[in-house]
Order: structure tokens, then sequence, then C-alpha cells
């Protein structure tokens, strides 16, 4: 984000523990903190601040980039997602047809790679967190905190993730891998979001987590097959009518915010 980008009013506030919180609260906030991670330092200390997060960390190396933010009850890492600017990210982004042999399956070598450069520091952060622990990130970060979570997961670190929250993020791993790493990971998927399509499943890449389908109209909804089709062929003649390619709108973190948004509210207001 440059600094002429208008920082936004941060829907979400924690009054206790995120564990208090009702899955689409949950959905809402980890989607907030996976756009705060576009922020500079600066900008992201004011906006957790708001949430109610009293403190942070940033990690950078070689582009690849993440954040912690903890309070007195819990500790988030979010990591940041594909910058179209930044040369590290869209070479990692494209890096899709060569994987890594990991200790359980195989993943993504460009996205691996991005996680390996930030990993020494994390893991030292890590080791010495003892909250409650939680990953998110959009687009690339969803990817990268995947991996960062699972090798949390299975390493000697004390704090074992409660959860991972992902938004517009791409395949990550092959079928073992995704089978070993039984996280909690909720997975958000928008309509015609180009980017959960990628790397192909033809490569022997798959999806991990449970899938939080928002259709068209930005509804939650379960869908699949012809009817999933048949809902992103009329996303993309809508989009068309508005002069937007839906398959690049869709991926936008502030248009997943939305729409968790409104479906919080229309919860809110059905309880």
């Amino acid at each position: 984000m440059t600094e002429e980008t208008p920082l936004p009013t941060p829907h979400s506030s924690l009054e206790s523990g995120i564990d208090e919180l009702a899955q689409l609260q949950k959905s809402l906030l980890f989607a907030e903190l996976s756009s705060i991670s576009y922020y500079d330092i600066e900008a992201a200390r004011g906006l957790v601040s708001q949430i109610g997060f009293s403190d942070l960390q940033f990690f950078e190396r070689d582009g690849a980039q993440a954040y912690m933010f903890w309070n007195e009850t819990d500790c988030v890492v979010a990591c940041r997602g594909t910058e179209p600017h930044e040369w590290n990210d869209i070479k990692a982004d494209a890096n899709a047809v060569s994987v890594l042999t990991e200790t359980f399956g195989r993943v993504h070598k460009g996205f691996n790679q991005e996680v390996d450069d930030l990993w020494p520091m994390l893991e030292d952060a890590l080791e010495a967190n003892e909250k409650p622990l939680w990953f998110t990130g959009h687009s690339l970060g969803g990817a990268m905190a995947t991996i960062c979570a699972g090798r949390c997961y299975l390493s000697e670190i004390p704090s074992m993730p409660k959860s991972l929250y992902t938004y517009g993020s791409p395949r990550v791993g092959d079928k073992r891998f995704v089978n070993f790493i039984d996280l909690d990971h909720s997975r958000w998927v928008n309509n015609n979001d180009l980017v959960t399509r990628v790397p192909p499943a033809w490569l022997g890449y798959r999806h991990s987590g449970t899938e939080w389908y928002l259709n068209r109209h930005g509804r939650i909804k379960s869908v699949n097959g012809w009817t999933r089709t048949l809902d992103r062929l009329r996303g993309f003649a809508s989009g068309l009518l508005k002069f937007q390619v839906d398959h690049f709108a869709d991926h936008s973190i502030d248009r997943y915010i939305d729409y968790i948004k409104a479906a919080v509210e229309e919860s809110s207001e059905a309880g």
C-alpha cells in the first residue's frame, strides 16, 4: 500500500480472546489482518491497535514479508500477499512447475522459498510465544501462511497453531502434504478469483482446509460442479457489464472483507 492510500477503519474489535468470536467474526478479523499486512509498520500499528492488538513485529528478507500481531490473549502471524510491482513476489507466483520435496509430501517451490527466507526469524519469535497462535494471509500470503502453519504443526515449537484463515490462496502442495497437515483451515474463495485455481490440479496440486465459497452476489453458498461453473459464468458476465475482469477483481482482499462483513451483519440480524 502507498502512503497516499487512505487508511480504512477496521470493522473488527477484540474485547476478549479470538476464540470467543463466532466463525464469521473470526473470518472478518483475519481478512482485515491480511489486508493490514500490506501496510507499512506505522500504518499497521495504528490499525491493529484499533482492533485490540498491543504490539507487532515485522519480518522481511529478500522481498518476503510477514507481521506478527499480539495482545494479552492471542498471537497472529499474517503473511503479506502478492504485490504486482515486486519482482520477488511475481517470481514466487510464477514458479509453479517445480516443487520441493518435503518430509511429508511436496510443496510449491516458489512459495516455499518465500517461507524459507523468513523462517529463521519467525521460528525464533514463535519459540518465545506462549499465547494461542493463529495464521492468516491473502493471495501469496495465504500460501505462505499455509506452509508456515504446517511447519509449526510439524516442529517442536510449543505453541500449536489454533487455526489458519486464507483468502484467495493458490494451491500449495500435493495430496500427501494436504492430508498430513491436519490443521483447522478456513479457506475463502470469491467466485471467479483466478488465483484460487492455480497452480493447476493436473500438476498434482491440491487445496486444503474447509472451503467457504462466495457466489457472484458475494453470498456464502455451497455450490459445486456445473452449478459453480454457471455461477462463475454469470459472475464474469456481470463483471463485463461493469467494465471489470471478474477473475482479477474478485481477488481483491477488500472485496473479501466487504462480503464477509455483510455476512456478519446478516448473521447478527438473524440472531
